[in-house]
């Protein structure tokens, strides 16, 4: 089983996590590694936050699922996990990424980069939509961080966006999406321009 990091915003979404946390140890879909960053000191510089929470809290996972609810893209720790799953250090290499829409998010969008998770997790789906503007990803996305619309907009960097519907009552989907990520993490270019949050708003 992968080993996976949750980002979240706790005070909204632990629910959530909860849920999808006791779904994976049910089915042996993956093995839960999250762990509260949220006592790591925001003076420091960038590189120091990203060394700490790269090689210090992820550095036994290989794949980050990013839970999005209303809130999320405001939270400067979950910016600061989102970049440090997506460097590449020297000791601990970049992690693949799912993103899951939670409820409330009102976005029954969805992002699919590879052509069989189109048909794993959305068979019921005919007609596909190519989006390549900011603008449309942010109309479809009100409450996705700004560095996961960074990088949807990246075609080498392949990041699955999921609603919640879609994952939780399916543990073949879910799986499908995990063992995806980590598959193809390795060869995924991620766009790190973005400077680090320094504060929530």
């Amino acid at each position: 089983m992968h080993k996976v990091f949750i980002s979240y915003h706790h005070y909204n979404d632990q629910d959530y996590k909860n849920d999808l946390v006791e779904l994976a140890r049910q089915h042996k879909i993956f093995i839960d590694k999250s762990v509260d960053t949220g006592d790591i000191d925001d003076s420091l510089p960038d590189e120091r936050i990203r060394e700490i929470i790269r090689d210090e809290y992820l550095r036994d996972s290989t794949v980050t699922i990013v839970l999005v609810g209303q809130d999320t893209k405001r939270r400067k720790h979950v910016d600061w996990e989102i970049y440090s799953s997506m460097f590449d250090g020297k000791v601990n290499k970049k992690s693949g990424i799912v993103v899951v829409n939670l409820p409330g998010t009102t976005s029954d969008y969805f992002t699919a980069p590879r052509q069989r998770e189109k048909k794993v997790v959305y068979p019921d789906i005919e007609n596909w939509t190519t989006v390549s503007t900011r603008a449309e990803y942010e109309r479809r996305y009100p409450h996705m961080p700004a560095r996961i619309v960074d990088n949807l907009l990246k075609r080498e960097a392949k990041v699955s966006v999921v609603p919640w519907e879609r994952v939780i009552v399916s543990p073949t989907k879910l799986k499908y999406l995990v063992d995806a990520a980590f598959e193809d993490r390795a060869t995924t270019r991620y766009d790190l321009s973005r400077r680090m949050r320094r504060v929530n708003s």
